[in-house]
């Protein structure tokens, strides 16, 4: 994706919000199958681009925007290839070409209309990475159905919490799993399934949910109560049936079409709703981006019920004709490095975490991983070294770094494969088509200086619907000109490449300086010892703040607090030299891999027992 020139004008003044950051790496390969769309790179203009004066910028408009619903898009792309194959789920034993996916998502969506779902209702599920999770998607975009991702690490409260916010009438999900009782945790949020008939439940805390279906297995035989299984919900549908073509006919694409819960530290989540324009074409750019074709095969390890995985991964390949191939249900660094030299990958997908797993791995040189070329690295900042290696044994030569969150989603900005790697690694890259950046002033809200470090804001066509029935909080994260303030920190050049360089509230302040954690993790990375590293501030009655790191050793290695100050003298000014480390085996996360620094900051507080001072 290029990004020439800069317009100061743009605005379809739809609201924008606040979400989560992705960082994403991303690499490029091939080239689109499509007629309909003119999908041939666009040559790269060689006059020269003139310097921004103004942190300010916005991607081409030369490739137009899809204007389909997710289910037509799908269908013509089955019809252009319907032997090829659509999808490997590598630890289910199961293989769909796009012709099978087809008619099985709309055997699914025959039976949910079956369920007495009509369209705009919403459908959750509760669960890992699966080839049902896939069908699910497509099937509910067929009909109109909207799909709500529930983080599988909710509990009783949160699944509580989430269904009555969007009043779900039918629930998908797995019974079991590892330690983690699904179906259990149903029972005691809705103790009338042991007495309700499958599809009638009357629940007075799940007052909206009248069905609920969990993930059988082949050979399991033992039924739940109240619950309908999967394989028997898809046996009741019809492929042929004419409901399914009727109901798709009245779709348009800026229906909702999935909500997301944001991961917010503070607070109840929000619904980020989107729509099939949202996501189907940040899918359809992110595969442009990565120049998918119907020769590539992703491995996707990453969670579905995330961006990452539904829109980054699925959609991505679905809308290039490629294939795509889910290795595990969660994340297993074995299963991966297996996976991808089984069914010869040529893109993965993964956290920075994921990625140090299976580079660390004691087996990792037994793989062949010679058939990557390309992937995707978000949920955190992608470190300048782990990238590196990433490129070097891992054979991702062409990886880029983007950025994006979920409310726009989720991809924002991205670099190009004729990005000089060193850029490449230490940048975000460029605004992507159809969408404008700019970086602010916290304070004043002026457009700052390129080179200039202040809070990015976006608006474009991904930006998400709304809140799900939460006026007040969407316009609260937007301004009246629509673009959304992100809360991060980043500054842009005079090319318009975008570096983020921390969050506004993770900045620390000390004795007056202001320090971003960022850079001196980046700065950590580079000692051989070191494997990830979070840095954070916590209170100092001297300095207001002062600066604590929390380091995991590679494998076999072992270290001392005084060799990380040593490696850092001389080399950072003394005032972000860590005063405090701690060498831990991992750090609080979520399941999508978002480190949680708060978590780190209170640990720390209570280890000290340290109290911050109130300020106004």
């Amino acid at each position: 994706m290029h990004w020439f020139g800069r317009i100061c004008n743009l605005g379809d003044g739809r609201h924008e919000a606040r979400a989560p950051i992705l960082q994403i790496a991303t690499c490029f390969l091939g080239l689109c199958p499509f007629k309909e769309i003119d999908m041939t790179p666009t040559p790269v203009n060689v006059q020269p681009i003139p310097a921004l004066t103004c942190s300010l910028s916005s991607g081409t408009t030369d490739v137009p925007l899809i204007e389909q619903t997710l289910g037509e898009f799908f269908d013509a792309m089955v019809a252009r290839q319907p032997d090829h194959e659509a999808l490997v789920s590598a630890h289910q034993q199961l293989r769909y070409t796009y012709r099978e996916l087809q008619s099985a998502s709309r055997q699914l969506a025959s039976a949910l209309l079956g369920l007495g779902l009509k369209p705009g209702e919403r459908i959750g599920i509760w669960s890992h990475n699966n080839a049902q999770w896939l069908l699910m998607q497509l099937a509910t975009a067929q009909v109109g159905l909207i799909l709500v991702n529930i983080n599988p690490a909710y509990r009783v409260a949160e699944l509580e919490y989430a269904l009555n916010k969007v009043a779900c009438k039918a629930l998908v999900t797995m019974a079991r799993f590892k330690t983690s009782d699904y179906v259990g945790m149903l029972r005691e949020l809705a103790p009338e399934l042991n007495s309700a008939q499958p599809g009638d439940l009357q629940s007075a805390r799940l007052p909206h949910l009248r069905s609920v279906v969990w993930l059988d297995e082949p050979g399991q035989s033992a039924e739940e109560p109240g619950l309908l299984r999967f394989s028997s919900l898809l046996a009741g549908g019809d492929a042929a049936d004419p409901r399914v073509s009727a109901t798709a006919k009245l779709l348009h694409p800026t229906d909702p079409i999935n909500i997301q819960f944001t991961s917010g530290t503070t607070g109840f989540p929000k619904g980020a709703t989107l729509t099939h324009r949202n996501i189907l074409n940040n899918g359809f750019f992110i595969g442009e981006a990565m120049k998918l074709t119907p020769a590539d095969r992703l491995c996707i390890p990453v969670p579905l019920y995330h961006c990452f995985g539904m829109v980054l991964g699925n959609l991505a390949s679905l809308t290039h004709g490629a294939t795509i191939v889910y290795p595990s249900d969660g994340f297993d660094a074995l299963s991966v490095l297996q996976t991808v030299q089984d069914e010869h990958c040529t893109g993965l997908h993964g956290v920075p975490t994921m990625f140090i797993a299976e580079l660390d791995h004691p087996r990792f040189k037994e793989f062949d991983l010679s058939t990557l070329r390309t992937g995707i690295m978000a949920g955190s900042p992608c470190p300048i070294e782990v990238m590196k290696r990433v490129v070097n044994e891992m054979h991702m030569s062409e990886v880029t770094i983007a950025y994006g969150m979920t409310e726009t989603s989720p991809v924002s900005c991205q670099s190009t494969t004729s990005t000089p790697l060193a850029k490449r690694v230490a940048s975000v890259g460029l605004v992507q088509p159809h969408l404008q950046v700019k970086v602010i002033d916290p304070v004043s809200g002026d457009i700052v200086a390129p080179g200039v470090s202040g809070e990015l804001c976006t608006r474009g066509y991904s930006v998400m619907h709304s809140y799900w029935e939460d006026p007040a909080r969407t316009a609260e994260a937007i301004d009246t000109e629509g673009w959304m303030h992100t809360g991060d920190l980043a500054t842009m050049d005079a090319q318009g490449y975008v570096n983020i360089v921390g969050r506004i509230k993770d900045m620390v302040i000390r004795g007056g300086e202001n320090i971003y954690p960022r850079e001196i993790e980046e700065y950590l990375y580079r000692h051989p010892k070191i494997q990830d590293v979070q840095v954070v501030g916590i209170p100092d009655a001297k300095y207001g703040e002062e600066l604590c790191a929390w380091i995991v050793l590679k494998p076999g290695q072992a270290m001392q607090e005084d060799e990380v100050r040593d490696f850092c003298k001389g080399q950072i000014a003394h005032y972000k030299v860590p005063r405090h480390i701690r060498f831990v085996t991992a750090f609080p996360m979520t399941v999508t891999g978002k480190i949680q620094k708060f978590k780190i900051r209170e640990e720390m507080k209570l280890q000290l027992g340290l109290q911050e001072d109130k300020t106004a």
